[in-house]
């Protein structure tokens, strides 16, 4: 058994991607310097965000890598990993607050040659942002993950920290459009690393959400791709937002719609929609109560359809990254391949 006390701590170099518009970099970079003890250095990666952003970042970061035009937040995570130096690399996403015992914690964690590759976080109950969306949004990526299974096979870069020679060693991010960790997670397991879900280490997610993004984000960048991985891996995840609970609530909200087109021509249907509704309400009743204790009873009860929503689209991308993955050649995909790309 690893003796802890024994053990050196290693080093952390922290890397944040960050895009036009982020203008809750300060707040991050100003959290990542009251951590004790302090990361070995901050990499800062501006991808086509502009000058300004880059001057702000200049104050605190120990380097800063500029990109004159976005090339994605896989790339940008892979540009800062190849100047890093440090034994373990944490993504920490420009738009959250982070605890003063993040670097200290994380070093921990990947100490020793027994520890697990990779670990990552979650959001915390206390998102910054007000409105129901927003709210509603950062709170269901908090319980989702409170809620995941420890030993994990996907990755999150919102806060996430992994061995540098493990990152080399399976090409780093592939440089795709979206779920570039999750792919990330998929290729540690594929290697036979294990990835280590730590729902106590959180940060404070400042992204203030929009009706129209958040459909956009649940469909195209998350429901999507993620059934596309999963159908050409031939490989069906059981956690986060793949788990049985998800599923089920799925083919619940499946039947709910069936059952509402029926109804013109068979009024007994709406007695599936009702049994479907109730049904859904039971099943998920421990993330409203959450939402309530958290937001109050009126709130939760406004989320309620957001939520319903989002196994809608769930459903609606699985039928679609289902097809992509049968009918659609598999896109390549690209990773950070050596230190000699930093140049």
């Amino acid at each position: 058994m690893l003796n802890r006390a024994n053990v050196s701590p290693p080093s952390v170099s922290v890397i944040v991607p960050v895009g036009p518009g982020a203008d809750q970099l300060q707040v991050c970079l100003e959290s990542l310097g009251r951590c004790r003890p302090l990361a070995q250095e901050i990499i800062v990666v501006v991808d086509g965000a502009g000058e300004e952003l880059a001057e702000l970042a200049r104050r605190t970061a120990t380097e800063v890598v500029v990109e004159p035009h976005p090339t994605g937040p896989a790339a940008a995570r892979n540009r800062g990993a190849l100047r890093a130096q440090s034994e373990i690399l944490l993504f920490v996403d420009a738009d959250v607050e982070v605890q003063p015992d993040l670097v200290g914690r994380v070093a921990l964690m990947l100490s020793g040659d027994s520890e697990p590759s990779a670990v990552f976080g979650s959001y915390d109950d206390d998102p910054a942002a007000p409105g129901l969306v927003s709210r509603y949004r950062n709170l269901l990526h908090h319980w989702v993950h409170q809620h995941g299974r420890e030993q994990a096979s996907t990755f999150w870069s919102g806060c996430g920290a992994i061995r540098q020679t493990v990152f080399e060693a399976v090409g780093g991010f592939p440089e795709v459009d979206t779920i570039e960790d999750i792919v990330l997670g998929s290729r540690l397991r594929t290697e036979g690393h294990a990835i280590r879900l730590d729902p106590t280490l959180q940060v404070k997610h400042l992204k203030r959400w929009a009706f129209a993004n958040m459909v956009w984000t649940d469909l195209a960048k998350r429901a999507v791709p993620w059934t596309e991985l999963m159908v050409r891996r031939r490989h069906l995840l059981n956690e986060l937002n793949v788990d049985a609970t998800g599923r089920t609530s799925i083919a619940l909200v499946g039947i709910m719609v069936a059952a509402l087109f029926g109804w013109f021509l068979i009024p007994a249907a709406g007695l599936a929609f009702v049994a479907a509704a109730v049904a859904l309400l039971a099943i998920n009743f421990r993330f409203y109560r959450f939402l309530a204790e958290r937001c109050g009873w009126w709130s939760a009860l406004g989320a309620i359809p957001l939520h319903w929503l989002y196994y809608l689209l769930g459903g609606v991308g699985f039928a679609i990254g289902s097809l992509r993955a049968l009918l659609l050649p598999e896109p390549q995909e690209i990773g950070a391949d050596s230190k000699a790309r930093a140049a």
